[in-house]
């Protein structure tokens, strides 16, 4: 992993908050993925903190949006918060 990006993950009881971190490109966009299909049928919420990112790139946003079809679990919750939410959520 670049050192400019990094997902912290933490969880806490039936949610998971996962803060992002530096950059958001394609291959953040990707591990992004990766950890919700992990994780989407164990929570009942997850927090996607954007508000240490420092940029969103458009190569990231559409690899992220495109490939968000995946979670059609409606005990599920996604919540984004920080200064990219609106970017992010699909």
């Amino acid at each position: 992993m670049a050192r400019n990006r990094k997902i912290f993950v933490h969880r806490n009881s039936e949610n998971i908050h996962m803060k992002l971190c530096g950059d958001f490109d394609g291959s953040l966009a990707t591990e992004l993925l990766n950890l919700l299909k992990e994780n989407c049928n164990t929570s009942s919420k997850i927090f996607i903190h954007t508000g240490c990112l420092r940029a969103v790139h458009t190569f990231g946003q559409v690899v992220f949006l495109k490939n968000f079809n995946f979670i059609n679990n409606e005990s599920t919750s996604l919540l984004f918060t920080g200064k990219y939410a609106s970017q992010l959520t699909p």
